[in-house]
């Protein structure tokens, strides 16, 4: 049952607009959209190598997949890998607060949500922004991210991963490692791809191979940093 709220945001959208108030809210909205572009690019120029870490903002601190995210972000730290979150609570924290922790880069891409979210406090006072477009902070991630740990999550960390796994496929971004951590978590997801996406002809079986799937920090970890034996680091697109 819908909320009268909601209803109200649903009955709002079908409200007819005269021609001047559509074409003022557009271009108010492209003015929105390039700051928020410009602002970006602004701070991540000068980031250097980072691997994103995605997962649920809403995991405790006592959950197993929060101290797995914090130690992964600690160890990527440590072999010179900065951190990009989404800036919020649960395994965003994690990753700050471990790459915090390192002495690295800790990074927070804060998308503005009416319910949530307001930044955790382990990001670095000059690398934390705040977004209203989900597709602004998306391109961020993905030019700024040479690498993406996806921990269990909702809807959005989904989101995040189907997007990395997309760019990949169609070669918009290199071949960055994908490793999803928590095989029980994925696995019902993973017998899906095989299953229903691989055999129906929607994907090919080679890529499969696009991400890795995990269940510890070490393995996690060396993934990423045995790709960066072979290959220099650089900004996508």
């Amino acid at each position: 049952m819908l909320t009268k709220e909601e209803q109200d945001r649903i009955r709002k959208s079908f409200k007819t607009k005269t021609w001047s108030e559509t074409k003022a809210e557009d271009a108010w909205s492209i003015f929105k959209i390039m700051g928020e572009f410009a602002n970006g690019y602004e701070k991540m120029s000068a980031i250097g190598p980072c691997v994103a870490i995605f997962g649920s903002a809403r995991t405790l601190p006592d959950n197993k997949y929060y101290v797995m995210a914090e130690e992964i972000a600690y160890e990527l730290t440590q072999r010179g890998f900065g951190i990009i979150t989404g800036g919020g609570p649960g395994i965003m924290e994690a990753g700050n607060r471990g790459a915090r922790r390192g002495g690295g880069k800790s990074v927070g891409l804060n998308i503005v949500l009416p319910m949530e979210q307001n930044s955790n406090p382990y990001i670095d006072h000059d690398k934390s922004i705040d977004f209203e477009y989900f597709f602004t902070r998306k391109t961020i991630f993905t030019r700024y991210a040479q690498g993406f740990v996806v921990m269990p999550g909702g809807f959005g960390t989904l989101d995040e991963l189907f997007e990395a796994l997309t760019l990949v496929q169609t070669d918009k971004i290199a071949n960055f490692p994908i490793v999803l951590v928590g095989k029980a978590y994925w696995q019902g997801l993973i017998d899906w791809i095989q299953g229903e996406m691989t055999q129906g002809g929607n994907i090919s079986p080679e890529e499969l191979q696009l991400f890795k799937v995990v269940d510890t920090v070490s393995a996690a970890v060396n993934i990423i940093e045995d790709f960066y034996t072979r290959y220099a680091l650089r900004p996508n697109f």
